[in-house]
């Protein structure tokens, strides 16, 4: 098919004006065969790059203890990320200690529903590995090694959740993700966080595995620069949600890439009261933006940074298509360029929301009026 009229977001060269040719799922420029759309007064972009999501935990489980079948909850989830412009999504799956949501029971689920089927949009897995979770470790290494894990995050939650227990509104958000009465949970989680002395050299085996399969590794929600020169050291080279500014800011300076989350641009600051993404992507600290808990706010955190007059659409949309794609090591993708993916979205400038997505150079959402835009030839 042919992209005819649209404003073309052509890597160093910017913003042009250019008609595209998508040839076998691939980039090209010239004649073409097949559908016409007309993107006049459009913006044709690359594709989104998500490298850390977990709103389809919400599909999995739309209520504490509610859970629904993996399939059914990402075929939701993947209309979600189309009509949003993500063409490649990371999902971020916690292989916790903690029963129900976040359980071994549910990784494979998740696992087993992802490599059932063929996608149309790029749906990927990263690993969000408990420190604690020493049960597990055994299957996660298992799994990286069968290549069911595209990205490895080093998470430990378990002193935070186990400190969160002594009180009874925030211990009940745990307890009943985990589908347990608050006793028997705060039980678990005091047995759990007994194993520490285990936990490093579990660690250890786990970034030797994804070394191995040559995966990118990051760590997440670095409270100090010890904590991320140790994660370095393990070959996470991206710092996820650090705590605060400083903790980015050095490791940009040891050349890691810093990622945020786009919600936290979109609603002014981080829901915890962290470092400011908006701050850390003006400052040049902050590399790559992701959807963290909410796909819609990619699209409009890019716009939100241009319309602050702090970065160019270029320089905000490489956020969430060009550098991700650095960072996740996908080196087909993130860019349009000739005989790169032809992973696009076509989004209108009036309202910053997609006409259309394309996912190696098929129409994988359109909306109405992208639909009239859509010429046989």
């Amino acid at each position: 098919m042919r992209i005819t009229n649209g404003t073309v977001l052509l890597g160093a060269d910017g913003l042009q004006q250019a008609d595209l040719s998508l040839d076998d799922g691939r980039i090209a420029f010239g004649p073409a065969k097949g559908p016409r759309f007309d993107a006049s007064g459009l913006l044709v972009l690359p594709g989104i790059i998500d490298l850390h999501g977990d709103a389809f935990e919400r599909q999995l489980q739309p209520r504490p203890g509610v859970n629904f079948p993996a399939e059914l909850a990402l075929r939701d989830t993947e209309s979600q990320l189309l009509s949003n412009g993500i063409t490649t999504a990371f999902h971020g799956v916690t292989l916790s200690w903690e029963p129900g949501l976040r359980s071994l029971t549910a990784w494979r689920a998740v696992i087993a529903a992802l490599n059932a089927q063929t996608w149309t949009c790029d749906m990927r897995v990263h690993l969000r590995w408990e420190a604690y979770n020493l049960d597990a470790l055994d299957t996660a290494l298992a799994d990286i090694e069968a290549g069911h894990v595209h990205l490895l995050a080093f998470n430990d939650h378990t002193a935070s959740i186990v400190k969160k227990l002594h009180d009874p509104v925030e211990g009940a958000k745990y307890a009943g993700r985990a589908g347990m009465k608050m006793h028997d949970f705060r039980a678990m989680a005091d047995d759990i966080a007994a194993r520490g002395d285990a936990v490093p050299e579990a660690l250890n085996r786990i970034a030797a595995a994804a070394r191995a399969a040559n995966l990118p590794m990051a760590s997440h929600d670095d409270d100090s620069t010890a904590a991320r020169d140790y994660f370095r050291g393990l070959g996470a080279r991206i710092c996820e949600f650090p705590m605060a500014e400083e903790v980015g800011a050095a490791a940009v300076a040891a050349g890691d890439f810093v990622a945020m989350g786009c919600p936290n641009v979109v609603r002014g600051g981080s829901h915890l009261g962290w470092a400011s993404a908006a701050r850390l992507a003006e400052a040049g600290i902050c590399s790559v933006l992701t959807s963290d808990y909410y796909y819609p706010a990619m699209t409009r955190a890019a716009f939100i940074l241009v319309n602050r007059d702090s970065l160019t659409l270029p320089q905000a949309w490489a956020l969430i298509s060009e550098n991700p794609a650095r960072a996740g090591g996908l080196t087909d993708r993130g860019s349009i360029a000739p005989g790169k993916r032809a992973d696009l979205v076509i989004i209108d400038p009036a309202t910053s929301r997609p006409v259309a997505t394309v996912v190696a150079g098929h129409i994988a959402f359109l909306t109405a009026a992208g639909s009239a835009r859509l010429l046989a030839h």
